[in-house]
């Protein structure tokens, strides 16, 4: 495990797929059959390698583990890797997702086959490097690059307004990175290198914090997508295929959360405890309006979309309670979001690929010919609601103990989040599931089939299993947390020290 650069496997075997999947030809119904099936055998593989990272993890070290390390400038900028307790998950969160996506696409997706998965494994590619990269400017090459592969999947097999959903993406994203790339410039002019690990434990001035702060908030707030910069997030969602929409809202959303956890709290420490009632302002304006807004949706992808946007909002609030239980309770909230809206997703999706049609009107009765379709569609909306048993319970609950630690009333306006999310939530279930089996377009439709309960299942056990039994999450994170947390408060409270004296 030590010599082998298992995180540069990882990371690199989609894209060696995908190399592998350019030189089939898919001219023959055999030749699509094969690209399919090495995309499905590549990210399968990747995820396999990737649990030898999980296990060969030592949950008792906070620091960074697994390091590779290649210096490509004398100038400090260099090609280095690593995990810790924060990045871990999310490493195995992408590799378990894509197969599940591949899948979704197997009979979804009948024109150019061979780009669709081309363009998903080098997503993953870049996916797994930004949670594995401990240089900035490595960061940031991965951070941007996952752009294009996304910009294509929306613009090219996206809905009727692809081209102006994915503009929309692509624009409101790169505005923000731009000034984050104006910091990452600052940062190496300060601190003379890129190098993560020892940026963080450099000290930047205080009045430079601010600054910086700002900068990389603006990309990790459009990333989440934060209120009121959240608005590309819909269209996105409505407009992508299925397996876009389960990655966007399972990964590509968890990067701004993960930037917040690695950037902007450890090493700008003042200027995160200055801007935190701001951050805490802006999450409780994003759980209650967009809450509402999603009660007003026709489209079943559109109210989804605005609960991931509410969803976010407890992870901004949980990170910036800057305490143990907040950010405990934003990773995780955030890892069981990724199981849960994905399966939301592929809910949508399944009924999608039988009807073409996402409007909630369309639909009703499907209980009476589509019992286990009904029974999983009811465990993930609990999941969304945050039912006790469930993942989404654990998440929502110590994120919302975090904050009550720190400020009350926000705790309190937040709790109101989970009694929209029920209602909205239900509402949806209700018109959709429930009722008489009156529409005949309705009547000849199946109950899933087997590759789409292999498709689901495997989240039904998860979101359950992680409700009930959270250690293994928990366990990961403890002491990289609990590093987190020491080193802000100590650099808060020196400041504070400093200028009392």
């Amino acid at each position: 495990m030590t010599d082998w650069p298992i995180l540069s496997t990882v990371t690199f075997l989609p894209l060696a797929g995908a190399l592998l999947v350019l030189l089939v030809n898919d001219e023959s119904e055999n030749g699509l059959r094969n690209i399919r099936s090495i995309t499905l055998l590549t990210t399968v593989f990747t995820f396999v390698v990737s649990l030898f990272v999980w296990i060969g993890f030592d949950n008792s070290q906070s620091g960074f583990q697994m390091v590779e390390k290649a210096e490509w400038l004398d100038s400090g900028i260099s090609y280095q890797m690593g995990v810790d307790g924060i990045s871990m998950l999310f490493v195995i969160l992408t590799t378990f997702l894509m197969p599940l996506c591949i899948l979704a696409s197997w009979e979804a997706v009948q024109k150019r086959v061979k780009a669709y998965m081309i363009a998903f494994l080098l997503l993953e590619t870049l996916m797994i490097g930004v949670f594995c990269a401990l240089d900035l400017v490595l960061f940031y090459v991965f951070f941007e690059a996952g752009l294009i592969p996304m910009f294509i999947i929306i613009g090219v097999w996206g809905g009727k307004r692809r081209v102006y959903a994915s503009f929309k993406f692509f624009l409101y994203t790169l505005l923000g990175s731009v000034l984050m790339l104006l910091a990452i410039m600052a940062m190496y002019w300060n601190a003379g290198t890129t190098d993560i690990p020892t940026l963080l434990a450099h000290d930047f001035p205080a009045s430079m914090q601010t600054w910086l702060w700002l900068a990389f908030f603006a990309s990790f707030a459009v990333k989440m997508p934060m209120w009121p910069v959240h608005t590309w997030l819909p269209d996105a969602h409505v407009e992508a295929p299925t397996a876009g929409s389960v990655i966007l809202a399972g990964i590509l959303l968890k990067m701004g959360g993960y930037g917040f956890l690695r950037f902007s709290l450890p090493m700008f420490p003042l200027a995160s405890d200055m801007f935190q009632p701001f951050v805490f302002t802006l999450s409780v304006i994003a759980i209650v309006y967009t809450s509402l807004v999603a009660l007003m949706q026709e489209d079943m992808k559109k109210l989804i979309a605005y609960s991931s946007v509410a969803h976010m909002g407890y992870v901004t609030m949980g990170i910036f309670a800057m305490n143990t239980e907040g950010i405990d309770g934003a990773i995780f909230q955030m890892l069981s979001h990724g199981l849960v809206s994905s399966a939301l997703f592929l809910c949508v999706g399944v009924i999608y690929d039988r009807m073409h049609t996402r409007e909630i009107d369309a639909y009703g009765g499907l209980v009476n010919n589509m019992p286990k379709y009904a029974v999983v569609f009811l465990i993930f909306t609990m999941a969304n609601v945050g039912l006790p048993g469930t993942s989404g319970f654990v998440g929502e609950f110590l994120t919302l103990l975090g904050v009550f630690r720190v400020n009350t009333w926000v705790a309190l306006f937040a709790a109101t989040g989970v009694i929209l999310s029920a209602g909205y939530a239900l509402w949806l279930y209700r018109r959709v599931v429930f009722g008489a089996l009156t529409k005949d377009s309705l009547k000849g439709l199946l109950d899933l089939s087997t590759r789409e309960k292999v498709v689901i299942y495997p989240l039904v056990v998860l979101t359950i299993f992680y409700g009930v039994y959270p250690a293994p999450v928990l366990d990961v994170t403890a002491e990289s947390v609990k590093a987190l947390v020491e080193n802000v408060n100590a650099s808060i409270n020196a400041a504070q020290t400093a200028a009392v004296n």
